[in-house]
């Protein structure tokens, strides 16, 4: 057949070599062997697999341990600074910064036990401060602050809270001694200063630092504190309130500044003045209460101020209603049975008093607890409660169960003095140069040696 003007239909060489193609095979090979070497040396990973995650870095820790902090959520804030440790164990200021609000936080707890706990955690990261860089002012600050703060805590006896308190002061100047710049040694040491009564010394060294640092929380807060322990509670309450223009969600200076309106309050003889005051602590104890609630925390601490307030202010129904809703939050806390009898008891509703008070005192069963609590037993989880030893936190709630129950011995009751007698004594051994306890203590033995009863 003839195709007129036609390329050829087939190639005349088909198995010529074409160059681009060799080229391509060698660029291949090279390419193949390359990425096997890299498999094999961990260099190149195989398709599909998962992304390794991003790992986070202290200082990402540490910002948002201070940003929880600000925002007043303590324990938010001791969980990042703890996962910071994780990443940088050699980090001071994160431990500092750990220990300093594990420091803070025993102020929304309510039991000796759990105050004495994270005392302990605060002192072990402190100490570990101090073992990064014995040579660290901040270090040797913290832990002096740390110290100040358990020795005062009440929890521990007079001796071991005197050598405590004498350590904190060391701490603390040879945190100066290694930076005399350093405004938190300098804050640190005028509280312990105050706490051993050397108030002039205090305020020399808490205006140098308000000097150095005015836009510090800690020096207005201290300050504050001096002020109180001078009895200026309008100074101190000024102070309280430059500390939460700094730092406006933390609720332990709220509870402060409420304290301090209060103690205005218990000290004023115009009833209106009065009352105008009782509302004002009233007003930072319910902000204290709307912070936590917005920050999904159930502190307790709180309610039982808004109770206490009411309870000065012969409303004794609401300061009730407000140690229940402690209760609530809390209802393993022998503490907050113990501040609702106080309440029951100054409402001369002895009886209901009675129950209340020995959870606290000697420890209850879960129908007693249940009954003080007025919990729904098909909802409320059943709780045994500990009672708590005797110290000078608890001792009130020793006293006045052994006075409630002097005072309702009789036929209904024949074993009360028996039970009074007991608790009288151990508070009579404990406190027996305690002039106001004992002054407590010794007419409801009284009622009970009226009765033929002896001291043990």
């Amino acid at each position: 057949m003839y195709l007129p003007e036609k390329r050829p239909i087939f190639l005349k060489n088909r198995h010529a070599t074409n160059p681009y193609r060799a080229l391509f095979w060698v660029v291949l090979v090279l390419f193949l062997l390359f990425v096997l070497r890299g498999y094999t040396h961990g260099e190149v990973q195989p398709l599909f697999m998962p992304s390794p995650t991003p790992t986070r870095t202290s200082n990402s820790f540490a910002q948002e341990g201070e940003m929880q902090f600000a925002a007043g959520s303590l324990d938010a804030a001791i969980a990042a600074y703890q996962q910071g440790t994780e990443v940088d164990p050699t980090n001071i200021e994160m431990w500092a910064n750990l220990a300093r609000i594990q420091t803070y936080s025993t102020t929304l707890l309510t039991t000796d036990t759990e105050r004495d706990a994270r005392f302990e955690e605060a002192m072990a990261s402190a100490n570990q401060a101090v073992a990064v860089d014995a040579e660290s002012s901040t270090a040797h600050a913290v832990l002096a602050f740390v110290l100040d703060w358990y020795a005062t805590s009440g929890t521990l006896d007079a001796t071991a809270a005197t050598d405590m308190l004498s350590e904190a002061e060391q701490e603390a100047v040879m945190a100066i001694q290694l930076d005399t710049q350093n405004t938190m040694a300098l804050v640190f040491y005028a509280e312990i200063l105050v706490d051993e009564l050397q108030l002039a010394q205090a305020e020399q060294y808490i205006q140098q630092a308000l000097e150095r640092a005015p836009d510090m929380m800690d020096v207005h807060r201290v300050n504050a504190y001096l002020l109180e322990s001078e009895m200026d509670y309008n100074g101190a309450i000024e102070e309280y309130q430059r500390a939460l223009e700094i730092t406006p969600n933390l609720t332990f200076l709220l509870l402060r500044l409420g304290a301090n309106y209060r103690q205005l309050a218990q000290n004023e003889t115009s009833e209106s003045t009065q009352t105008n005051l009782y509302e004002q602590a009233l007003t930072y104890f319910a902000e204290a209460a709307r912070i936590n609630e917005q920050l999904g925390v159930l502190d307790p601490v709180p309610y039982v101020s808004i109770a206490r307030t009411y309870s000065q202010m012969g409303e004794f129904y609401a300061a009730s209603l407000n140690m229940m809703q402690a209760l609530q939050f809390n209802p393993n806390s022998p503490d907050l049975y113990g501040q609702l009898g106080i309440v029951y008891f100054k409402a001369r509703n002895y009886e209901g008093s009675i129950p209340a008070l020995r959870c606290a005192v000697s420890g209850c069963d879960a129908t007693v607890s249940c009954e003080v609590r007025q919990c729904d037993e098909e909802v409320d989880e059943a709780i045994t409660i500990t009672g708590m030893p005797l110290s000078s936190n608890t001792v009130v709630y020793y006293y006045t169960l052994g006075s409630a129950l002097a005072g309702m011995h009789g036929p209904a009751n024949p074993d009360f003095c028996e039970e009074a007698m007991v608790i009288l004594g151990q508070v009579r051994e404990a406190f027996s140069t305690d002039t106001i306890i004992m002054g407590i203590v010794t007419p409801s033995e009284n009622i009970c040696i009226g009765y033929g009863y002896t001291r043990p």
